[in-house]
């Protein structure tokens, strides 16, 4: 139990250190209004993030789970969870001097953003490996089913340019992750 009280404290620091770059880089809409555009599309990719890392938080209490802690098992777990900082840094960069807005830097940084989003779900493959065979094969079809479509999306949205199809894919990438938290965490 030592280890996973250590895994969950660097957990806990590096998701803690995520939210605030998200909570940092959305506050500055309402200190400083005017002085950046608000982008409805990266705003919604920022809520999104925002419930992805949420959702991990409370998913990762199945860490308790894993009897036994091996080197690479804390080592995926930790650059699994910098995948979260990455995307939060990709979404709010220290600055956009070079952009219009965030319209403009959303669209020239999708590409970083996507394949970052894909590896997430990629990962979450192993993390749910490394907490066992029984519950990686307790996992119902949906999440499999989720994991490949989701990753089938998102490099989709690499390629795509369209930002009718990128203001539908994160609605619907919202809609589907709050239909699946509460459908997974609200069940008797």
């Amino acid at each position: 139990m030592e280890e996973f009280t250590h895994i969950k404290s660097i957990i806990g620091i590096i998701l803690g250190l995520s939210l605030t770059h998200l909570i940092r880089g959305s506050v500055i809409f309402i200190q400083h209004p005017g002085r950046k555009k608000i982008y409805f599309v990266h705003s919604l990719w920022v809520f999104y993030v925002f419930l992805l890392i949420i959702h991990f938080w409370w998913w990762e209490f199945n860490l308790k789970l894993i009897q036994e802690w091996y080197f690479a098992d804390y080592f995926f777990i930790i650059c699994y969870i910098l995948i979260f900082y990455l995307l939060c840094a990709i979404l709010y960069p220290d600055d956009l001097v070079d952009y219009s807005g965030y319209e403009d830097y959303f669209y020239s940084r999708k590409k970083w953003f996507f394949a970052v989003l894909a590896i997430s779900f990629g990962a979450d493959l192993i993390d749910t490996a490394i907490k066992g065979g029984d519950y990686f094969l307790y996992n119902q079809t949906e999440y499999y089913v989720r994991i490949i479509s989701h990753i089938i999306l998102c490099l989709a949205a690499i390629k795509i340019n369209n930002k009718t199809f990128h203001s539908f894919l994160v609605i619907v990438f919202i809609v589907y992750e709050l239909s699946y938290i509460l459908r997974l965490f609200n069940v008797e």
